[in-house]
């Protein structure tokens, strides 16, 4: 059954978390007075569908339905989950949840995207104060992760339970604060380095693109994958973190920071700050950059998805909770038919300098179905352990049609042999209904003790003898046993 969540709010933030619960199978009812909402939210919704299934080896679900609504009231009607995400004044977000509180179901959760603001305060007045808790969100919120989840003793354990659950299926890591703060944590950090860097640019240090550069080609990657204490966990090498604050520490109290003198924000330095930012990005629309940043994040989470780390793990995890293919020959519903062994969206990566899937992409899908097609008769990491595998001898991709980053490609495995060391594959890949290419492979299955060819198992060999029997009886594919250039 698809779940619904509403969203008060349709600007920068409350788009970017319809967009998510659009793109993780939710209906989504919004509620925005502004005029221009429909405009917007589609603007920021087409970014989210270019960007955000390239962080997934896994299709996403079926998008949910959009709809928009005139009054909070028919806004919240049967969602399970309401996110306000309105400005930050307090009166007016008391104003909301009173709205909210009215209308919505008394299980519905409802988040409040404030960065500032304890969740105590937001449950001020309400008479099911319960149902309120802080679920701060990173912009892009489609893409960044992290969550801060902020409860009171007015929320259940169970109600914050399910809040996380919710959270983690859409894809969420939520980081449950439990004793509240103004601010929260990752803001309250993020304040001290925008303090400093206000005094780095009123004092003449430096412009604000050089303490960008500062930031984005030195500490910020290495903070994305191993954050702040686990970095200088390694800065103080075989020691450890006792080394480190032994040698470093000293340090926090010389006059390096001006970290609680916060300057003037003076008509000069607010223009001085705009002109330099102007100067930095003005070449580009906000369109663009958020482009260019979304495509940015992608490749550097799918860069932490092949390492298994920070970012990268948490959507490991999520392409695992989410695998539909079949991993044994038991799964296999009709070992008769060709297997399915991949599907999954075309990632941004994927695309070349002619704005469709580049040619390597097209052997890295048909290898993933190899690997996998190895998994279902047996051939996995555990038999690979052991010192046996399937190696390829042979390869002859047939480009068909082109395909663009978001497209939901699968592919389709047939074994046109397996005998003795060879198995002889057939792939076939589509969008939809339309073949965009096939692959025939050679392997031949070696000791990785030797290097050299060797016949398989007793397991491998008999599953793979019986889909080499069951595929026997389906007509030779066009194009096999083809050789470049060769004519139809």
């Amino acid at each position: 059954m698809t779940k619904t969540a509403a969203i008060i709010g349709g600007g920068v933030i409350g788009g970017g978390w319809a967009a998510r619960f659009l793109l993780m199978g939710w209906n989504v009812r919004l509620f925005d007075p502004d005029p221009e909402a429909r405009r917007k939210m589609g603007e920021v919704l087409d970014n989210a569908r270019r960007s955000m299934p390239g962080l997934f080896d896994i299709a996403l679900p079926d998008e949910g339905q959009l709809t928009f609504h005139d009054s909070i009231k028919d806004a919240v009607a049967g969602a399970s989950w309401i996110q306000e995400s309105v400005p930050e004044r307090l009166d007016l977000k008391h104003e909301v949840f009173q709205s909210v509180e009215a209308a919505c179901e008394p299980s519905a959760i409802v988040g409040s995207s404030t960065s500032g603001f304890r969740p105590s305060q937001l449950q001020q007045g309400a008479k099911r104060p319960g149902q309120i808790v802080v679920t701060h969100p990173f912009n892009p919120v489609y893409l960044l992760p992290l969550v801060e989840l902020v409860t009171t003793k007015a929320n259940t354990s169970a109600m914050a339970e399910q809040a996380k659950e919710t959270l983690t299926s859409i894809g969420f890591y939520p980081l449950h604060i439990k004793k509240e703060i103004d601010a929260h944590v990752a803001d309250r950090l993020l304040e001290a380095v925008w303090r400093e860097a206000l005094w780095l640019v009123r004092d003449g240090i430096a412009t604000t693109e050089e303490i960008d550069n500062s930031i984005r080609y030195g500490f910020g990657i290495r903070w994305a994958q191993m954050g702040l204490f686990e970095t200088y966990r390694v800065a103080g090498g075989e020691a450890g973190m006792k080394h480190f604050i032994a040698q470093f520490g000293p340090a926090l109290k010389w006059p390096w920071t001006k970290l609680m003198d916060v300057p003037d924000l003076t008509d000069e330095l607010v223009d001085t700050i705009a002109g330099q930012s102007d100067d930095q990005s003005g070449a580009y629309s906000i369109r663009e950059l958020e482009r260019i940043r979304d495509a940015n994040l992608v490749a550097m989470m799918r860069a932490l998805k092949g390492q298994g780390w920070g970012a990268g793990a948490l959507l490991n995890a999520a392409d695992r909770a989410g695998e539909k293919l079949a991993r044994s020959l038991d799964q296999i519903a009709d070992p008769a038919q060709p297997i399915l062994t991949v599907h999954r969206a075309v990632p941004l990566d994927w695309t070349d300098y002619n704005g469709h899937m580049n040619e390597a992409k097209y052997l890295q899908a048909f290898g993933d179905a190899t690997d996998r097609f190895m998994e279902i008769i047996g051939c996995n990491a555990d038999y690979i352990a052991k010192g046996g595998s399937f190696f390829t001898a042979e390869t002859h991709i047939r480009h068909i049609d082109e395909v663009h980053a978001g497209a939901v490609i699968s592919v389709q495995t047939r074994c046109l042999m397996g005998a003795g060391k060879k198995m002889h594959l057939w792939h076939e890949m589509y969008e939809g209904a339309r073949l965009l290419a096939t692959s025939e492979h050679m392997l031949i299955h070696v000791s990785l003790e030797t290097r050299k060819a060797s016949p398989p198992g007793p397991e491998i060999a008999s599953a793979l003898t019986r889909i080499a029997s069951a595929h026997a009886d389906l007509p030779m594919p066009e194009g096999a046993g083809r050789f470049v250039g060769q004519g139809r």
